[in-house]
């Protein structure tokens, strides 16, 4: 199969990695990729440096990861994802749990976001995808996801929708939020693509019939890309 063929088609299972090369195959090919979806968290931002979430964890006496579980898994984590509760409830119902006056609870979240940082070189990459594909997030994220990709990390121009699950009611890795996607981009899931860190997302996207690749910090992403057919425009 000649490269032109390959940039045309899109693989119909999970891409393979040669054992020790590093280098992506094709397992099957069917249709041409028209629209690539990112996750935001774990993904385009990334908490790179640990450091910060450890300082405060010790500064109020949590275990080891137990901030991360009350901004993201706890049972309000997970209403403040759905849209049930806002962003502002979520730091409060924080703020009442751990006794911190609001003093405190403004550092805990800056100290709690402080290792996080942009994924400049996929950033670039996503630019470099467009006008030739369609681009597009879909997160699990809070009510404060716009203001978050507008102001805090303003790549909110990168991408032709944002799908956050706070808007929408429903979370990853449920079929719908999938399939609205879909429908906002005018795609069929076969000419889609999803990118995210957790496997049991990836598998959501499979599922409703989309190619999805597994996000780790070491991928390489345009690689990953270009085995299913996706090439930068430039």
């Amino acid at each position: 199969m000649g490269f032109e063929t390959i940039a045309k088609a899109r693989s119909s299972s999970i891409i393979a990695r040669s054992r020790g090369s590093g280098k992506y195959f094709l397992k099957g090919v069917q249709e041409m990729i028209k629209a690539v979806i990112f996750d935001v968290g774990g993904v385009l931002v990334r908490t790179e440096d640990p450091a910060p979430r450890r300082t405060l964890e010790v500064r109020l006496g949590l275990h080891p990861g137990e901030a991360e579980f009350l901004v993201y898994n706890s049972e309000m984590g997970q209403k403040a994802q759905r849209g049930e509760i806002s962003a502002q409830q979520l730091w409060h119902w924080i703020q009442e749990r751990l006794r911190l006056d609001d003093a405190e609870i403004v550092m805990f979240r800056r100290q709690f976001w402080g290792g996080d940082r942009l994924n400049t070189a996929l950033l670039a990459l996503v630019r470099s995808l467009r006008p030739r594909y369609q681009t597009a997030i879909l997160s699990n994220a809070m009510d404060d996801l716009l203001p978050t990709l507008t102001e805090v990390y303003p790549i909110a121009d990168a991408f032709d929708l944002i799908v956050g699950s706070a808007y929408e009611g429903v979370m990853k890795p449920a079929p719908e939020i999938f399939l609205r996607t879909l429908e906002r981009l005018g795609r069929r899931p076969a000419e889609t693509i999803f990118i995210d860190d957790f496997m049991h997302n990836v598998e959501g996207a499979r599922a409703v019939g989309m190619a999805a690749i597994h996000y780790t910090p070491d991928l390489d992403v345009a690689a990953a890309l270009a085995a299913h057919g996706v090439v930068p425009g430039h």
